[in-house]
């Protein structure tokens, strides 16, 4: 879909996110310390030039790409992401798995576009947006070096692990939903299944 500019962008993914994560505006406005006016006029379309401060900290709510927000259109990335299976939509889904240091250069790519170039494994369940993660460092007391990590790219629940970036140590980290609004976390998504020593 044409979007006329970033902010059109920023509009329709964040009311898609919100949507699709099963948020709502307060829970936003929570997490992330920006106030409903701020995220009412977004949405409204009645701010001419976000700060950029501002879009951050929404991408980073939401686990995305700082500067993805602002220039695709997450619904239709999804619903092609959906329909992309080498296997046919009943078998289990194609997940590439990428090593822990090359992760964040990996991000804003497609998972279409992943799994042409890294290792597959394979994830048995219904989901879309599948990411494996190959720790090549402890990431905390339950997972070490080798263990894999199956990670819906992009989702927050609202219960369970969540991979996330550390800002600041530069480092992942495994955080529950508690810890999701913090401003030096980069949420990666929602562990959904871990494999030890890449089994």
């Amino acid at each position: 879909m044409f979007r006329n500019n970033k902010n059109d962008y920023l509009r329709t993914n964040v009311r898609y996110l919100i949507k699709s994560r099963g948020e709502t505006q307060v829970s936003l406005c929570a997490a992330s310390g920006l106030t409903r006016t701020t995220i009412y006029n977004i949405l409204e379309g009645r701010v001419s030039n976000v700060q950029q401060s501002t879009v951050r900290k929404i991408s980073d709510f939401f686990g995305v790409s700082y500067e993805e927000i602002e220039q695709i259109d997450f619904e239709e990335r999804e619903a092609l992401d959906r329909s992309i299976s080498l296997e046919g939509n009943m078998n289990p889904a194609a997940v590439p798995i990428i090593k822990e240091g090359l992760l964040l250069k990996c991000l804003d790519k497609s998972i279409g576009e992943l799994v042409t170039l890294f290792p597959l494994t394979y994830y048995f369940g219904s989901a879309h947006n599948m990411l494996g993660v190959l720790l090549e460092n402890e990431c905390s007391s339950s997972y070490g070096a080798g263990d894999v990590l199956i990670v819906n790219k992009g989702h927050v629940s609202k219960t369970g692990d969540h991979l996330a970036y550390n800002t600041i140590s530069h480092r992942l980290s495994i955080i529950n939903e508690g810890g999701v609004g913090s401003s030096e976390l980069c949420v990666i998504g929602h562990v959904v299944e871990e494999r030890f020593n890449g089994m």
